[in-house]
């Protein structure tokens, strides 16, 4: 069942008031606040009642089948449920640069953008305004919506949480950034990040299958994993390729990136202040091709 059908029966509506009403209690994340995000009480992301975005453009910058010859069209949400020490776009994440807006205005950014021909609605690190994702959704079926929607997420997510997303997303494409708890908690401040990850991605995995492209190559629905390679394998690489090809299958689709460097706090961080080498990603190449992940993406050597 697509999001279209669950409109059309009622249970996307069903789906917004039960989202809606865990905000009283906020439990969208593994963080678990508890603060009431109605009366605009803020937790760990840093979000309240209203979403708030930093951006709504088309984006090239996705893996192949995502971005395809049109574009993503890509809303890029302020705030996050991780503090990464190393996060490139801290201001947006951790100090909330943004603009706040309504559902309805989120609604209108979703319809214009799918207006200037865009392959899919790209959800950037969204987890946080799940509900308000599912309202605005709501608003903007009626209107003619109908694009697949892609969520772009750090993967730290609750199981139960992404059960409101089924049949709604089409595309996930979340982060499987660490196979250590401690470096997790150093580095991220997410406890149990391991565990809570790979819970998270089987359900993706069960939602939406294995990628699946159309005749031009274009993603229309299935799972796209991103893992970016930590300096000295802080990010447990060898661990988690192997885990994936082991438990979501040889089929699945990595896009493994060689893009680390050290911003905001990974400054002051030893062995975190600079790049990776191109010995350290190669390795990592090495494990993937062993582990017969021949699907996705690897990057050359000039990014690094």
């Amino acid at each position: 069942m697509n999001y279209l059908a669950l409109y059309q029966s009622g249970e996307l509506l069903q789906r917004v008031r039960e989202a809606y009403r865990r905000l009283t209690v906020c439990d969208l994340c593994p963080h678990e606040c508890g603060v009431n995000r109605i009366k605009g009480e803020r937790g760990t992301c840093g979000a309240g009642l209203k979403p708030k975005i930093a951006s709504a453009n088309v984006h090239w910058g996705e893996e192949p089948p995502v971005s395809g010859t049109k574009g993503s069209g890509t809303i890029f949400f302020s705030g996050c449920s991780l503090k990464c020490a190393f996060c490139q776009n801290f201001p947006i994440s951790q100090f909330g640069n943004g603009e706040e807006i309504t559902t309805g205005e989120l609604a209108t950014r979703m319809l214009k953008l799918q207006r200037q021909g865009v392959h899919n609605i790209n959800f950037v690190t969204p987890t946080h305004f799940l509900p308000q994702i599912l309202a605005a959704l709501w608003l903007a079926i009626p209107q003619g919506f109908s694009l697949p929607l892609l969520w772009n997420s750090s993967g730290y997510e609750k199981v139960d949480a992404l059960l409101l997303l089924a049949g709604v997303v089409d595309i996930y494409l979340p982060d499987m950034k660490y196979s250590d708890d401690a470096h997790a908690v150093e580095i991220s401040a997410a406890p149990e990040y391991r565990f809570i990850n790979r819970a998270a991605v089987t359900e993706m995995l069960h939602q939406v299958g294995h990628l699946q492209v159309d005749d031009k190559g274009i993603a229309t629905s299935g799972l796209i994993i991103r893992h970016l390679v930590l300096p000295h394998g802080r990010a447990g690489s060898v661990d988690t390729l192997q885990w994936i090809a082991a438990n979501l299958g040889r089929e699945t689709h990595i896009a493994l990136m060689s893009q680390y460097f050290a911003a905001h706090e990974a400054l002051k961080m030893s062995g975190m202040e600079h790049r990776i080498t191109v010995d350290e990603y190669d390795q990592v190449v090495d494990v993937l091709e062993e582990s017969g992940l021949d699907n996705g993406w690897v990057q050359d050597h000039d990014d690094i």
